[in-house]
């Protein structure tokens, strides 16, 4: 048996404000570092052994993963980057107010552009201060991988591929993973393990800060998961 641990950031600046942030990289808040602290708590508390340890691009995922080991005492683990796991890119609402845009645009478009299955916002202008093309920490990455914006779909199209390749294989081994990502990324992955169909997909919330541990077998079917702050969880779907 394999635990995988998928813990969404802790609270972000514009999560606080209120903003649509996808690829853009912001701090956390006074509040999502606290949360990130008590996510290492309370995994300390479960006296998890940790074997592997992931993370997106964003360092309010990677912060909150830093701090998280920090209070496993897990200082010196090794922390694997990947641009798959990034949240998903929100288009041309990035930066955006979503009470704001709700206004706008009409509850029923933003709720189509934030939970639609395959739906994604409109573009991001290529020039725009927000376009994650500017900035340094990708780099390294192929300009062709670098989306303009994406559906849950598309997020799901570059997650579930990067977990067969590169995790898959070290959970049937039965080696405990920890993943900090971030809402539509683990939307993603949930959709995945959970058997979650795409009409369905759109009910799953991911709460920030609270560590999901889900059992596993050798064959990926999930055994439990829950979620380890009782007073902050949120209902899962779960069709094995």
């Amino acid at each position: 048996m394999s635990k995988l641990i998928l813990v969404r950031h802790g609270q972000s600046i514009w999560n606080l404000e209120n903003r649509f942030t996808g690829w853009y990289d912001v701090e956390l808040s006074e509040n999502g570092i606290l949360e990130a602290q008590k996510a290492g708590e309370l995994l300390k508390a479960e006296n998890i052994n940790i074997d592997h340890a992931y993370t997106s691009y964003l360092k309010r995922a990677d912060n909150t993963l830093k701090i998280i080991l920090k209070n496993m005492s897990l200082k010196n683990m090794n922390i694997i980057k990947s641009w798959e796991f990034n949240e998903r890119h929100y288009g041309s609402l990035t930066g955006l107010n979503k009470a704001e845009m709700k206004e706008k645009l009409g509850e029923n478009q933003i709720k189509i552009y934030r939970r639609s299955w395959d739906i994604a916002p409109p573009e991001l202008e290529k020039n725009n201060d927000f376009n994650p093309r500017s900035d340094k920490i990708y780099n390294n990455i192929d300009s062709r991988f670098i989306p303009n914006t994406e559906s849950l779909k598309d997020t799901y199209d570059r997650v579930i591929p990067y977990f067969d390749l590169n995790i898959k294989t070290k959970i049937i081994d039965g080696k405990n993973i920890i993943i900090a990502a971030h809402g539509n990324s683990l939307r993603a992955l949930c959709k995945k393990l959970f058997n979650i169909s795409n009409d369905k997909i759109n009910e799953l919330e991911i709460p920030t800060g609270n560590p999901l541990v889900i059992n596993l077998d050798a064959g990926l079917k999930v055994l439990n998961a829950v979620y380890l702050d009782g007073n902050r969880k949120q209902k899962l779907i779960i069709n094995q």
